[in-house]
């Protein structure tokens, strides 16, 4: 078990793993790179995240690049979560504070429900690697038509970081409750 940092900055705690990180469950997921620069085949984070999904284990049954628009983000997170074979979406890209970046205000606009400790862990650790510029991450996690809503930033080492240290060890719990179970 990886110690983590408790409040002081120590690394006093253990991670435990949750009962559920131990079945063996493949949760389905899609990928939606949101960039007014990337295409399919320069889309680093994306194909980040789809890498550290299937080496867990998982599916990626979706991908798409879209130009950060708030309606075409709109349009195809609904689309994505009219899917039965998907249980989570994960978003990269638009979630700092430039004038193009809306994935954020999509998600405040259309999450059922949000995970408000996803953010605030997301920037903590964050904040742990880069500094104060983590105030700027508009990260943010939710459920949207009872699937769950990832949005992360578009840098690849805030991937790396969102996906290692919160999405892969919770992902099958979360997929579970929203099942009922």
């Amino acid at each position: 078990m990886e110690p983590i940092a408790d409040y002081c900055g120590s690394e006093t705690m253990t991670q435990i793993p949750h009962p559920d990180d131990l079945s063996e469950m493949t949760v389905n997921c899609a990928v939606i790179t949101v960039s007014d620069t990337r295409s399919a085949e320069t889309d680093n984070s994306g194909l980040l995240i789809k890498k550290l999904l299937k080496d867990a284990g998982h599916s990626v049954v979706a991908y798409a690049v879209i130009k950060d628009d708030a309606a075409k983000i709109a349009l195809q997170m609904q689309a994505f979560c009219q899917r039965q074979d998907v249980d989570a979406i994960v978003f990269s890209g638009g979630t700092g504070i430039s004038p193009r970046d809306t994935t954020y205000d999509v998600m405040e606009s259309l999450l059922d429900r949000i995970l408000p400790g996803f953010g605030e862990i997301f920037r903590f650790l964050s904040y742990q690697e880069i500094g104060s510029r983590a105030i700027a991450s508009r990260a943010v996690a939710g459920v949207y038509q009872g699937k769950l809503v990832f949005s992360l930033p578009g840098s690849s080492n805030g991937v790396k970081l969102a996906i290692e240290k919160l999405i892969l060890p919770e992902l099958v719990h979360l997929v579970k409750q929203l099942r009922g179970g």
